[in-house]
């Protein structure tokens, strides 16, 4: 097994670290946004907010490249826009409207994008593990090097069809990466009542996959984990585990209260371990930015947020007769 912790950081240009700041802060605002909606009753059923755990998604795509593939559960917006997806789109389909990634039939948990290899979106708990290891068999198959982010939380970790697909993926040396999101709750159990193991990667151990945990709260310490686990894959060494500790702010969905943790955790997560304040703490110390080109960011934002709301909102919901369409039977 490698290392039990990543301390290493990519080296980055200002730009690439302007990027990863303005695409962390469009989640968040997108997020926060898709809340709002949620209060008003524009969005229905389960809706899972990203917030707080931004670093991660931005940090893995920032070594992908054009033919790679990413699957993940039912906390999936911020997956979406990180990979280039529109959030007009994904607003749309948070509303279930017609201008949405599925017609406004799926919602929160089920869009996809074939254009950006966004295979979802799953609300089965687990679910997307197998799915991923057969897209990574799919690249395998063809003898590209392009590989699968697999993405799944410390809850689903206890799934059995995760230990099934490691299996598979050790024996045929899939290129695919678990990334386990452990934001340590889970739906809302604590990872100590939960799960045996204090450190999740090392279930990998008895199928030979290594892996390593990975601070989710920085941005470039994931880029660097990313960039190693990528390299692994694309030699053709097989699978490769990130176990990735972030922490989520608002409950499991827009309905739970999250009693299970006091105000006062979360509050000194946000002041002490930001994802978005370090990287603009690192822009403004290290002079690659000034407060007012982040107030030129935050604002562009904040615009293109506000339109994907007034998109979804102008979107007609689907006709009655996309009930009969995009259906097996």
């Amino acid at each position: 097994m490698a290392a039990k912790k990543t301390q290493a950081k990519s080296n980055v240009s200002a730009e690439e670290l302007k990027s990863y700041y303005r695409d962390m802060l469009l989640i968040r605002r997108f997020e926060e946004k898709a809340g709002q909606l949620y209060g008003m009753g524009l969005i229905g059923g389960f809706c899972h907010l990203y917030i707080g755990q931004e670093a991660v998604v931005v940090g893995l795509e920032a070594a992908a490249k054009e033919g790679d593939k990413r699957i993940t559960s039912y906390r999936d917006h911020g997956h979406m826009l990180a990979c280039g997806m529109d959030p007009n789109g994904v607003m749309a389909e948070l509303t279930g409207r017609e201008g949405g990634y599925s017609k406004g039939k799926g919602g929160s948990m089920h869009m996809f994008s074939k254009e950006k290899h966004f295979y979802g979106g799953h609300g089965i708990v687990g679910a997307q593990v197998p799915l991923g290891a057969g897209l990574a068999f799919s690249d395998m198959y063809r003898g590209n090097d392009n590989v699968t982010f697999t993405y799944f939380g410390d809850g689903a970790a206890n799934q059995g069809q995760v230990y099934e697909t490691f299996n598979m993926a050790a024996l045929w040396k899939l290129p695919v990466i678990f990334v386990i999101e452990n934001n340590q709750y889970a739906m809302g159990t604590a990872q100590n009542r939960s799960t045996s193991t204090e450190d999740i990667y090392t279930r990998g151990a008895p199928f030979g996959i290594p892996g390593e945990i990975v601070d989710g709260m920085d941005v470039l310490a994931v880029k660097a984990a990313s960039e190693k686990a990528t390299a692994h894959c694309r030699a053709g060494k097989g699978p490769y585990i990130l176990e990735v500790k972030t922490y989520r702010y608002r409950g499991h969905s827009m309905s739970d209260p999250a009693k299970y943790r006091t105000r006062e955790e979360v509050q000194k997560m946000r002041d002490e371990r930001d994802p978005i304040e370090q990287v603009r703490d690192l822009l403004l110390t290290g002079k690659h930015a000034t407060e007012e080109d982040l107030k030129a960011i935050d604002k562009e934002i904040k615009a293109i947020v506000n339109e994907s709301a007034d998109f979804a909102k102008e979107s007609p919901e689907p006709a009655l007769e996309e009930l009969w369409t995009d259906i097996y039977a």
